[in-house]
């Protein structure tokens, strides 16, 4: 790409790598067929499934309990790998449960490419969303980010076969291509993140946004810096002023066809590298992420790419704010005063505390355009890391019906949310002796302020922030979360907008 930094980027290489392998096929099925592995459910009492061939006793002297979560592969003569996935008591699990169960037999059967799954006891689930939530668990699990190697560390899969006596097979296999859709935008959101800092810019996520707009069916305009300056969106401009890359907002727009149900906005943060500026990070681990600080601004791009195809009926609209933060003479500096699109002027008092500057010019232009509520989503703060650690982000609002809805989203579909304080007593910290506010509060409640920050820019409009700051990533291979870049947020966005309305 002729924008990049580097000249030894390989030729080809493109952001989003999971759009170009070939989809894994997913079917319910009668009976299984050419299978190199199955897996069988085993709940934790009750009679065994005849498929697995051992009696409880024996199970349980090779370590296998049936708890949720729990596998123990069994090799046979037939050469087919069968594989025990626990199900806890029977009946009991949800769909949260399918979605780890579906993950862990993926986990278990990484070397094969053709699968099986003997589910012997749904009872109660609906279908539809039994289908959604399998087709979640083993395509997020086998995700893997191996654009740049020069061997793929993963085996493709090829098929997942789904037995399920009983289930209504339309139904259920409606919900495997919503789950897969909701899936695809995740695996874009996660190779964004992945994708290194020198291959993928602003200038390239812009590129990016334009060549998914045109594949799935929204809007993308692109703010370049003359553009910025003209719409006086200084927050952005402010912390772009150390780099050598230029900035970027990427406007995003869906409209369903027809009268819509509501007026979505959704703000991302998308620092595509955080050195901290002058406030310069140390060279630890967590300055390696720094590439994913871009998380927000990912998930909301990946968002769009189902609306249309999941028959989204709100309008949406989205702000990705985008541009790297770096020290150099040019750079930002402690002390200096950034006047917003607002009109509200900040003094800055940490360079590091970039996110809630570039995203704030961002909730302005979206209230201008006259949304019903705004849900932003940053990898805001080391604190909510710190308080809630990497399964579960905060969230703050000033609307509690929309928190509600948030909140609601996140438990459907496993991105764990918990709800914190917008305290107004600790406002103050952010008073300023020569500005409006300053970008800083004190050493304390660190994800509390920052959103207080941010409430100052919504004024009355129902608005949730959500700080993805500890669940942008994950350290290891856990459940449906792969290790590097989760795509959280992606599929609990979506979930908000398919269900949103302005009432």
């Amino acid at each position: 790409m002729s924008h990049d930094p580097y000249k030894l980027i390989p030729e080809g290489f493109t952001a989003v790598p999971s759009l170009d392998q070939a989809e894994t096929e997913l079917r319910f099925v009668d009976g299984f067929d050419q299978l190199e592995a199955i897996g069988v459910q085993v709940s934790s009492e009750g009679d065994v499934p005849a498929s697995i061939g051992l009696n409880r006793e024996t199970l349980e002297r090779a370590g296998f309990d049936g708890k949720p979560g729990a596998t123990l592969q069994l090799p046979n003569a037939s050469g087919t790998l069968v594989v025990a996935v626990g199900g806890g008591k029977p009946g009991t699990l949800d769909a949260d449960g399918w979605r780890k169960a579906a993950a862990a037999l993926v986990r278990a059967t990484k070397r094969h490419s053709r699968i099986g799954f003997e589910l012997p006891d749904t009872a109660g689930m609906d279908a539809g969303r039994l289908g959604q939530v399998l087709a979640e668990g083993v395509l997020l699990a086998r995700y893997g980010y191996d654009s740049l190697k020069s061997k793929a560390r993963h085996s493709p899969l090829a098929e997942v076969q789904f037995l399920a006596p009983g289930v209504d097979r339309a139904d259920a296999s409606r919900g495997l291509a919503t789950g897969r859709v909701k899936v695809r935008a995740t695996t874009i959101a996660r190779d964004l993140c992945n994708a290194p800092p020198s291959h993928l810019t602003a200038v390239g996520l812009g590129e990016v946004a334009k060549d998914l707009g045109e594949r799935f069916g929204f809007g993308v305009e692109e703010f370049n810096k003359e553009q910025l300056i003209e719409l006086r969106c200084g927050g952005l401009l402010g912390v772009n002023a150390g780099s050598a890359q230029e900035p970027r907002m990427i406007k995003l727009s869906y409209r369903p066809e027809g009268a819509p149900s509501g007026h979505l906005g959704l703000v991302g943060k998308g620092i595509m590298y955080d050195s901290g500026g002058v406030s310069l990070k140390p060279s630890d681990p967590m300055h390696l992420l720094m590439k994913m600080d871009m998380g927000g601004a990912a998930a909301v791009l990946a968002v769009f790419t189902a609306l249309r195809d999941l028959g989204c009926q709100a309008a949406v609209t989205g702000f990705l704010m985008c541009t790297d933060n770096m020290p150099s003479g040019s750079a930002y500096k402690l002390g200096d005063v950034l006047t917003t699109r607002s009109g509200l002027t900040i003094e800055v008092k940490n360079t590091d505390a970039e996110g809630r500057l570039v995203m704030c010019d961002a909730l302005t232009l979206a209230i201008e355009d006259q949304v019903d509520g705004i849900v932003d989503i940053a990898t805001l703060t080391g604190n909510a890391l710190l308080s809630l650690g990497q399964l579960t982000a905060p969230v703050f609002g000033n609307e509690q019906r929309l928190v509600d809805r948030v909140l609601e989203s996140g438990a459907r579909t496993d991105e764990q949310l918990w709800q914190l304080p917008l305290e107004r007593a600790y406002r103050p910290q952010l008073d300023s002796d020569v500005a409006d506010i300053s970008n800083l509060g004190g050493p304390y409640a660190g994800a509390t302020t920052a959103a207080l920050f941010l409430a100052e820019f919504v004024g009355d409009t129902p608005w949730a922030h959500i700080d993805i700051a500890g669940t942008m990533q994950s350290d290891k291979d856990d459940v449906w979360r792969s290790k590097g870049a989760t795509g959280f947020g992606a599929r609990l966005l979506i979930d908000l907008a398919l269900g949103y309305s302005a009432e």
